[in-house]
C-alpha cells in the first residue's frame, strides 16, 4: 500500500500581510498532478488544513476544490484531523455524510476509536487511526483523567487506540503533535509555554507509521517510521534552507518499508539577503529570482532614504526591512557628547541622501543647535 502523508497547509496564511493563497493553489495543484500519475491508496493531511479556526471563505473554497478533486474524481480516499489552528468542529461538519464520498474527517475522541480501514494486495487490511489535536485540560475533561502534560495525553490516547487494534491489521497513527528533541521553525504557534508541550516518540513505536504534523520540517524522529512531512511550503524566513513536499510512504503484510519525500516548489521562495544597498541593487537586476519574498538585511552603516522603495524596484516582494549595519560600531554606554555627535553624522548622512548635496557650514551648526536644545528640553 502507498498513501500520500502531508500536513500543515494553513490555507488562507497571510505573509507581513501578502496573501499567500495563490502559493498554496499553485503547490496544491502540483500535488494534484502526482496523484493524476502515480496513483495511491489515500491522501492525509496531519492537521492544520487551514491556518486560523475561522478561515476565509476563499481558503475554503480551495479546499472544497482540492477534495473534489481528489477525492470524487480520483477516487482517492482522505484522511484528515485537525491541527492546533483548525477550528475542530468547523473542520468536522457533516463528517458523517461526508466519508462516503471518501473524505475522512477525524475530528473528536470517538470518531478516533473508529478508524479508517483500506486495503491492498501488498499490506492486507491497513487501519488508520486519527488523533485530533488535543491539549491536556481536553483529555482531563473528556476521559476524566489525570493527565497534566502533552506527553501525559498522548501516552493515555495511544494507550486507548493500541488496547483496541486488531492484530490482523498494520496500523497507522496520524496526530498533530510537539515530539520532543524534533526541529522547529519560527513559523509554528506554541502548543504550551515552558517545553511542557514536548511529546515522547516511544508511545508512537509499536505502530506501523505515524503521521506526524505541526513542525514544518520535513524528518524523522526515534525511528524511520514516525514522520513528519513538513508544511507543503514555506512560511518563515527562518524556513529558507528547508525542502518542501509530501512523503510518500509505503507498507506492506509486514509493515512499514519506506517513506519517500516528494518536493514540491512554490512559485515564490522565501529567502534572506544581505549586503550594501547599492551591491543588491545591482545584484537584483540580473537575479533570475527576482519575485521571490524576500527579507533583506541591509549593511550600509550610513542613512538612507526610503530604502524600500529602491529595493522594491529590482526585488516586488521584499516583505521586510533589517539594518544590522546601522548598529555596527556602537557603543551603548556611549556619553552625552558621542551621543550627540552621532546624531549630527546620521543627519548629514539623511540630508546628502533626500538633497543630494552636502549640509553647508551654516546648515550644520543650525542643526547642531537644534539637537542641543532638544537635549536640554528632556533634561527639563
Amino acid at each position: 500500500m502507498k498513501f500520500l502523508h502531508t500536513s500543515d497547509w494553513h490555507l488562507g496564511r497571510q505573509f507581513h500581510n501578502v496573501s499567500l493563497l495563490e502559493d498554496q493553489r499553485y503547490v496544491l495543484n502540483q500535488l494534484i498532478d502526482y496523484l493524476e500519475n502515480n496513483p495511491v491508496d489515500a491522501v492525509i493531511v496531519a492537521g492544520d488544513v487551514y491556518d486560523r479556526s475561522v478561515p476565509p471563505t476563499i481558503a475554503i473554497e480551495l479546499l472544497d476544490d482540492v477534495v473534489s478533486r481528489i477525492c470524487t474524481e480520483l477516487s482517492i480516499p482522505m484522511i484528515v484531523i485537525p491541527g492546533n489552528h483548525d477550528g475542530a468542529k468547523r473542520l468536522g461538519f457533516a463528517a458523517k455524510q461526508m466519508k462516503n464520498a471518501g473524505l475522512h474527517i477525524i475530528s473528536d475522541f470517538e470518531q478516533m476509536m473508529t478508524p479508517v480501514v483500506l486495503s491492498s494486495p501488498q499490506a492486507g487490511e491497513v487501519a488508520f487511526y486519527g488523533m485530533p489535536y488535543n491539549d491536556p485540560e481536553q483529555v482531563r475533561h473528556h476521559y476524566q483523567t489525570s493527565v497534566t502534560t502533552h506527553d501525559d495525553a498522548h501516552q493515555f490516547l495511544c494507550e486507548q487506540i493500541k488496547a483496541a487494534l486488531n492484530p490482523s491489521q498494520r496500523h497507522v497513527l496520524i496526530s498533530h503533535c510537539f515530539v520532543d528533541g524534533a526541529m522547529a521553525s519560527e513559523s509554528e504557534r506554541p502548543l504550551s509555554i515552558g517545553g511542557s508541550d514536548r511529546v515522547n516518540h516511544e508511545h508512537f513505536s509499536s505502530f506501523d507509521y505515524v503521521a506526524l504534523g505541526h513542525l514544518h520540517q520535513p524528518q524523522q524522529k526515534g525511528e524511520a517510521h514516525i514522520r513528519y512531512s513538513g508544511s507543503l511550503m514555506k512560511y518563515s524566513f527562518s524556513e529558507q534552507h528547508q525542502k518542501k513536499g509530501m512523503t510518500l510512504v509505503e507498507l506492506n503484510d509486514a509493515g512499514f518499508v519506506s517513506a519517500q519525500q516528494i518536493p514540491l516548489n512554490a512559485p515564490h521562495d522565501m529567502r534572506i539577503i544581505e549586503g550594501e544597498l547599492d551591491d543588491l541593487l545591482a545584484q537584483g537586476k540580473t537575479d533570475p529570482h527576482h519575485h521571490d519574498y524576500l527579507l533583506v538585511r541591509l549593511q550600509d552603516k550610513h542613512a538612507i532614504l526610503d530604502p524600500m522603495d529602491k529595493l522594491r524596484k529590482v526585488y516586488p516582494n521584499v516583505l521586510h526591512l533589517e539594518k544590522p549595519g546601522m548598529l555596527i560600531g556602537v557603543d551603548q554606554e556611549m556619553g552625552r557628547a558621542r551621543l550627540a555627535r552621532g546624531e549630527m553624522d546620521m543627519f548629514r548622512d539623511f540630508f546628502l541622501e533626500a538633497k543630494q548635496e552636502a549640509l553647508t557650514e551654516q546648515q550644520e551648526s543650525a542643526m547642531a543647535d537644534v539637537i542641543q536644545s532638544l537635549k536640554q528640553a528632556e533634561q527639563h
